[in-house]
């Protein structure tokens, strides 16, 4: 799951919240209150589960009755050896003590406890890929021991399953457009890990495969419940009628809930985040640039989705003066370098961000030949008076500009074409004199407009134009 390309960048909710969060859970309250009633007299065996005899105590304690209560119980008291919270002081005796971690669940820090709920989560999410009890219990050989080798199972097989899972439901979360806390239906995020992206009718081959996934994310998922990664709603057992067979995806939205939901909690989001940073992805969090200078802002930026990134500059501008912070982006936004075009165009949408205080700023830098253009359009928008006509040089300068951003952001976009096309339009010598304009990425914009101009005369001016334009740019 490693990779270099960053994720959508996140807004987490503040650590203390999340804390509150992990301490609620249920699986991580039972945990904690079986190491505060573990003493002298508790005995474990030489893995470090209780004894069977101490198991409807523990029950007792958690206020768990039925059948699968003793379950239950083993399963946070396993937990709480995993976490630290408990502490295992003589195997042979197998006698047990309050572990270091027990005691900041209520005197640590917000960070303390989460780290313990990270290590807790780990634990869950390796139980989450190993075979269902009754699947090993049917792999038991004649000498009593398991062969794995016999089940359709592998591990890291399964713990790769979960973990594209997990990164597909971050991704549906967070989003291009802003977070959604929106539950996602089991179907959806199953096709989103099988279905190629290209592909419009599945096969029933691939029909099944999702159908497959659907089943293992549905026993994956009521794992995890507990743990608070997630809020889940379970397949419908009644579309499981027949024991042998699996419910295929539904075909339409109609009651699309009974094949299973599932949402990411704010905890879930926290956890699912720290769980790809360690395998190695780039996981953004907003905020997290509004301490640097504006050059990181706007590089940073460059590859965010348009809402994140607004979120990400009103908290850089939060901390900073309206006319210093405009002066800084301006500063930043200079350049004939190849990123240059994106960085101003992430500079103007900054500055639309501040109001009349940063005029003065803009004034400063009505002669620049890069900002020049960009002042004018800003003090022009903000009703500012006295505002230079632009020469026409300026003019076409700032269209290679924009244009040449908007590539950098969004390549050959239908937003691009129509500019492109509205540009040609607008002036009937456009590309003689667009070709003359001394910009870095004159040629590579013109033959972008050849590309994307659905008129094929005016697209062969275009290209004729970036001929010329690469003729006079040395190549």
């Amino acid at each position: 799951m490693s990779d270099s390309s960053p994720l959508p960048p996140v807004r987490l909710r503040p650590e203390a919240e999340l804390a509150r969060d992990a301490l609620a859970t249920p699986l991580l309250s039972r945990a904690a209150r079986l190491a505060r009633w573990a003493g002298p007299d508790t005995r474990v065996d030489a893995g470090g589960e209780l004894v069977e005899e101490q198991l409807p105590a523990a029950a007792e304690v958690l206020g768990l009755s039925g059948e699968d209560a003793g379950a239950y119980a083993s399963e946070a008291w396993g937990l709480a050896v995993d976490a630290g919270l408990v502490e295992v002081t003589d195997e042979e005796e197998g006698t047990v003590a309050p572990g270091a971690d027990l005691a900041l669940l209520t005197s640590g820090s917000p960070a303390d406890v989460l780290a313990i709920w990270l290590t807790a989560l780990g634990t869950v999410l390796a139980d989450a890929s190993v075979p269902d009890l009754e699947d090993v219990a049917g792999a038991v050989d004649e000498n009593g021991e398991v062969d794995l080798s016999s089940l359709d199972w592998d591990l890291d097989a399964e713990a790769e399953f979960l973990d594209g899972a997990l990164a597909g439901l971050y991704l549906l979360t967070v989003g291009a457009v802003g977070p959604s806390d929106e539950a996602v239906p089991l179907p959806v995020l199953a096709a989103s890990m099988i279905v190629p992206d290209d592909v419009v009718e599945p096969s029933d081959d691939l029909l099944e495969m999702v159908s497959d996934a659907m089943m293992r994310l549905d026993d994956q998922f009521r794992i995890l419940e507990p743990i608070g990664l997630v809020e889940f709603r379970p397949v419908d057992e009644a579309l499981m009628a027949d024991a042998d067979e699996e419910p295929l995806p539904p075909e339409d939205d109609t009651d699309i809930g009974r094949y299973g939901m599932v949402r990411l909690t704010p905890l879930g989001l926290y956890g699912v985040r720290s769980v790809l940073m360690d395998a190695g992805m780039v996981a953004p969090l907003i905020g997290e640039l509004a301490d640097k200078g504006a050059d990181v802002l706007l590089h940073g930026t460059s590859a965010f989705p348009p809402a994140a990134a607004q979120a990400e500059t009103e908290q850089w501008l939060a901390r900073r003066a309206p006319l210093a912070a405009a002066r800084e982006l301006l500063g930043a936004a200079r350049g004939s370098d190849a990123a240059a075009p994106l960085r101003r165009l992430h500079c103007q949408q900054a500055l639309s961000l501040i109001g009349a205080e940063a005029e003065p700023a803009l004034r400063e830098v009505l002669d620049d030949a890069e900002l020049g253009g960009l002042a004018r359009v800003w003090l022009t928008e903000h009703g500012a008076a006295d505002v230079p006509v632009p020469t026409e040089a300026m003019v076409f300068w700032l269209t290679i500009d924009t244009v040449a951003a908007q590539l950098a952001a969004e390549g050959n976009s239908t937003e691009l074409q129509a500019l492109v096309e509205g540009l040609a339009a607008q002036h009937s010598g456009f590309f003689d004199a667009a070709w003359r304009v001394d910009h870095p990425a004159t040629p590579e914009v013109l033959e972008a407009m050849g590309r994307l101009h659905p008129d094929k005369k005016v697209a062969k001016e275009a290209r004729k134009a970036a001929f010329k334009a690469r003729s006079q740019h040395g190549g």
